[in-house]
């Protein structure tokens, strides 16, 4: 009975819960806004973090809006170094910029929460400031600062670059020292002429110097401009103690000599009377002045020189400060000079050498140089002419001559240096133009000038010899070996067949490579397309053969153990008539791709290179296809129940030489498919060194590594050291004896008593005697 009465409970508190609830629905009102909660059957009350015109509503048009907690007059405080953030219905304080919790939190909710700290942003990423830069941590933020002697790029203000403080108007180094601009810095170095003081600091700015003791000289009575021109003809043309000297003495010599000539004569034109003039002395000597006041010319450009040089200045930049004497320029023109600067060096700047090995695809390891004109040394009065406010351009008339292949005619000034005297430098002037004789500059510093063809070293002359020394011993070793391949009978197959014409194809290849490669001529004529053309096809043909190398192989070992391979009439169609085809399409398609200006090669340009590296490519891949084949092959053949051992054997040494010949052709032009870059030296020094040794290798491969290549060789030795024609003619029974004795290798040599059959080499033998060899490989 319990059942029933319980059931009757539950369903009466049921409907008792229901009717409640419809009850307080029906007590709610349903016009409520949004963010708000119903509070009667007629108000409703905003929710937390919103606020409406008063406390309860009692319209629907009325609304609840956001409270803003971070706003005044009640605005939150977060403090210090922290941010109110104000969200629908509520907020939360944050870290500001640079700070972060000491928590590693994000947010939280009031001032007493705070424990925002300063975030060292140099030390979470060090790459904020790009090198040289250094990056300095401030209170909630970091700053970029450029070391000492840096100063940050306009177009990148995290980027430092040097300063250049040598161009600087003020010229941070004293009077008797020159500037000379270093990455982040300067030194001072002492002008010619001038030496350090022992002892003294030796600092970008404190460097003092003190001018060398020269004999003493009293100028005698009556000398002028003419007689000191005379003077210096007649040192240089009595210079027979001078050109005595080292290389370096003579340059120290002229660079004190033209020092000296440019401030003495700068000295002394102030004191002469004569406005201007041009003076020829006997020996070709040309001196020209012009003497004026400073007002006179003011800002216009003037004109001095002679039959060898003239110069076009504006008057401005050779005027000297007010109240400092007259205004000259003046330039001397000497031939005699050129003897002292003999054998000078050229050092070219950074852009311009650029410039040449992307003509000439090529590093330039240095220049010859011939010098064309007379030495010319321009002055002025205004001693400051390393920087020049205007250029000076210059017209300098030489010897004809038209600049032929890696030759170039070039405006050049001597520069001093301390540890080889001087060289010839192109810093700051820029060549024109050339025409019937004439060459015209424009130089933004004065110097002593020349006219010189220079003619650029292309090529890495170690890097040359030990091409043409190792290409040479490899011609030897190729000559031996197709030598041996023809005489030694005992070694003749097929395969000897295939070594026979792949080291011929080599031979010459090497051989045209070494006498015709360099185009001397720097023109793309027939004679180096013709060369370009050879090369193709001999080196392809070398692939070839070594590719026919491995078909025989293939017929050896995989399709027929024991079996015969190609005849040799096949051998030969394939072998030289597969390049022919490969380069005579080539030509076809693209004849101007022989030849380039400095070798008689592919031209790498429209990827007509790869008509080359593509076959040597494929064949490379199929042989080593090949390979793994067959010695798959043999490790099966090992593992039969009664393998033929000595057959066997000699399949893996012939497959073993054939891997090792692979290796050593075409590990040299797998460094060859890299060398697009000519100013990768390491990998052109591995190229040609590799290049240089194929001969060497074929020889130790195919002959010295060979048994019975070395038993023949050893009668042959033996034949030239014991030729004893006599002992030949012996009776029948007295040589079976003499071959019964010489049956020990080495015996019959060795007692002086070899006998005929076996001294001699086969190809003295009569026809008849002649037998097929045991081997068919």
């Amino acid at each position: 009975m319990g059942g029933p009465h319980r059931d009757v409970l539950l369903a009466l508190c049921l409907l008792l819960t229901l009717s409640g609830a419809r009850s307080q629905r029906a007590s709610c009102a349903l016009w409520c806004p949004p963010n708000s909660k119903c509070d009667s059957a007629t108000t409703c009350r905003c929710d937390p973090g919103f606020s409406s015109f008063g406390e309860i509503i009692t319209s629907p048009t009325e609304f609840c809006d956001d409270i803003n907690e971070c706003a005044p007059p009640t605005a939150v405080s977060c403090g210090k170094f922290a941010d109110c953030q104000n969200v629908e219905g509520s907020y939360y304080c944050m870290c500001s910029p640079g700070y972060e919790l000491a928590s590693g939190g994000k947010r939280f909710r009031n001032e007493s929460e705070n424990t925002c700290q300063d975030v060292d942003e140099c030390q979470q990423n060090r790459r904020l400031c790009k090198s040289p830069g250094i990056c300095v941590n401030t209170q909630g933020s970091y700053t970029c600062l450029c070391p000492l002697g840096f100063e940050f790029k306009q177009e990148d203000p995290k980027q430092c670059t040097d300063v250049d403080e040598c161009s600087l108007e003020q010229n941070p180094c004293p009077n008797t020292t020159h500037c000379l601009n270093t990455v982040g810095g300067y030194k001072c170095h002492c002008r010619p002429g001038w030496k350090p003081i022992p002892g003294s600091p030796n600092g970008p700015n404190n460097t003092v110097c003190e001018e060398m003791s020269f004999p003493s000289w009293t100028r005698p009575s009556g000398v002028s401009s003419k007689n000191l021109v005379m003077f210096v003809d007649e040192l240089l043309e009595a210079s027979g103690d001078l050109e005595d000297q080292n290389l370096s003495t003579r340059h120290h010599t002229a660079s004190y000599l033209l020092l000296g000539l440019e401030q003495v004569l700068s000295i002394l034109a102030q004191a002469l009377p004569e406005p201007s003039f041009t003076y020829h002395s006997p020996s070709n000597t040309e001196l020209s002045l012009m003497i004026q006041e400073q007002e006179e010319h003011g800002d216009r450009n003037v004109t001095v020189g002679q039959s060898h040089a003239r110069m076009q200045l504006n008057w401005a930049v050779a005027a000297q400060d007010k109240n400092s004497g007259p205004t000259v320029v003046g330039i001397l023109s000497s031939l005699n000079m050129q003897r002292l600067l003999a054998n000078a060096s050229l050092d070219l700047e950074a852009k311009k050498k650029d410039k040449l090995e992307e003509i000439h695809r090529s590093l330039i390891h240095g220049a010859q140089l011939k010098v064309l004109s007379a030495v010319n040394t321009a002055f002025l009065s205004n001693r400051n002419t390393k920087n020049l406010s205007f250029p000076v351009t210059f017209a300098f008339s030489h010897l004809p001559e038209t600049p032929g292949p890696r030759q170039e005619l070039i405006c050049a000034f001597w520069e001093y240096d301390n540890d080889t005297g001087g060289h010839w430098a192109t810093t700051g002037c820029q060549t024109l133009g050339s025409r019937n004789g004439s060459t015209t500059c424009r130089c933004s510093h004065l110097s002593s000038f020349a006219i010189v063809m220079a003619h650029y070293n292309v090529q890495d002359p170690t890097l040359a010899l030990i091409t043409k020394v190792g290409l040479a011993f490899s011609l030897v070793c190729l000559l031996l070996c197709i030598l041996t391949f023809l005489l030694v009978r005992t070694i003749q197959s097929s395969r000897t067949t295939v070594h026979l014409h792949l080291c011929i194809c080599l031979f010459v290849g090497s051989a045209i490579f070494l006498a015709g490669i360099e185009n001397e001529g720097g023109q793309v004529g027939l004679r180096c397309r013709l060369v370009a053309g050879l090369l193709h096809y001999f080196f392809l043909a070398v692939f070839c053969w070594m590719s026919l190398e491995g078909v025989e192989l293939y017929f050896l070992v995989v399709r027929v153990f024991p079996g015969e391979g190609l005849s040799t009439r096949w051998l030969c169609l394939i072998g030289y008539g597969t390049p022919g085809v490969i380069v005579g399409v080539s030509a076809a398609v693209n004849s101007q791709g022989y030849g380039r200006v400095l070798y008689c090669w592919l031209e790498p340009t429209n990827g007509f290179l790869w008509s080359f590296l593509g076959p040597v490519t494929i064949i490379i891949l199929c042989n080593a296809v090949i390979f793994v084949i067959t010695v798959w092959k043999l490790t099966e053949k090992f593992s039969e129940i009664n393998p033929n051992m000595k057959k066997l054997k000699k399949a893996r040494m012939l497959t073993s030489t054939a891997v090792a010949q692979i290796f050593v052709l075409g590990s040299t032009w797998v460094f060859g498919l890299f060398l697009f870059d000519p100013r990768s030296w390491v990998l052109s020094y591995i190229f040609s060194i590799l290049n240089c040794l194929q001969g060497f290798f074929l020889f130790l491969l195919h002959c010295l590594l060979n048994k019975k290549v070395r038993e023949e060789y050893w009668k042959w030795v033996c034949l030239v050291t014991r030729n004893k024609y006599s002992e030949f003619t012996s009776t029948t029974s007295a040589t079976s004896h003499q071959t019964r004795v010489g049956d020990v290798p080495g015996q019959g040599c060795r007692n002086g008593r070899r006998p005929y059959r076996q001294l001699r080499p086969h190809w003295l033998l009569p026809l008849q005697a002649l037998r097929p060899s045991e081997s068919s490989m």
